[in-house]
């Protein structure tokens, strides 16, 4: 599959700077390379607008990133970046907004990540990733509760397909986003992630 070129360069350096390493020392183990496909992989987050008089719903709609899973030893990794310019409210104005300076300021901060690790493993099922959130060029930890997971063999390419729905709350202005506060909007942010990624080999 073909990745927009910011995205697949930050993932060629993601590869140098080792996302296996997490697995240095597994003698034994096997752990298994997938790459997320962006066809079905879309952050979506939900804000307060004016302190509970409703919610806004919004997307990303470019995302790519790899996973590197031992499921029978419990432990993997997760490589996941976000194209902040695919923003989408389905409404241009407010997607125009949250480009802005205002917001996102997508000219200088073009790219979001979150990296982390899979832990809690039942049944070869992770339970969380524990990790770290990059956003508005700022970066601190943030755990993904996995409410969803799911690996089959992909109907045409034959190569195992895992799918996944996260889950995870954080303050926006932690990150510098801390546009609406003064008029009372709520800085808590709601983000879900569907991903699915397919084995390499």
């Amino acid at each position: 599959m073909t990745l927009p070129p910011p995205l697949a360069d930050l993932l060629r350096a993601a590869a140098a700077s080792g996302l296996l390493g997490v697995f240095a020392g597994g003698a034994g183990a096997a752990p298994v390379s997938y790459e997320i496909d962006p066809t079905h992989t879309y952050p979506s987050f939900e804000a307060d607008h004016l302190g509970g008089l409703s919610v806004w719903r919004g997307k990303f709609n470019k995302t790519a990133g790899k996973i590197v899973m031992d499921k029978a030893a419990g432990n993997g990794a997760v490589d996941l970046f976000v194209e902040m310019d695919s923003v989408d409210f389905g409404l241009p104005q407010m997607n125009a907004v949250a480009k802005g300076q205002d917001l996102f300021d997508v000219e200088h901060f073009p790219h979001a990540r979150f990296r982390g690790q899979l832990e809690e493993f039942t049944n070869g099922a992770p339970g969380k990733v524990v990790g770290e959130l990059t956003l508005h060029g700022v970066t601190k930890p943030l755990t993904l509760e996995i409410r969803q997971f799911k690996c089959m063999p992909h109907p045409l390419f034959k190569r195992e397909l895992c799918g996944a729905d996260a889950h995870a709350v954080f303050q926006r202005d932690a990150f510098g986003l801390d546009s609406g506060k003064a008029y009372g909007f709520r800085m808590d942010v709601t983000l879900r992630i569907q991903v699915e990624a397919l084995a390499t080999e």
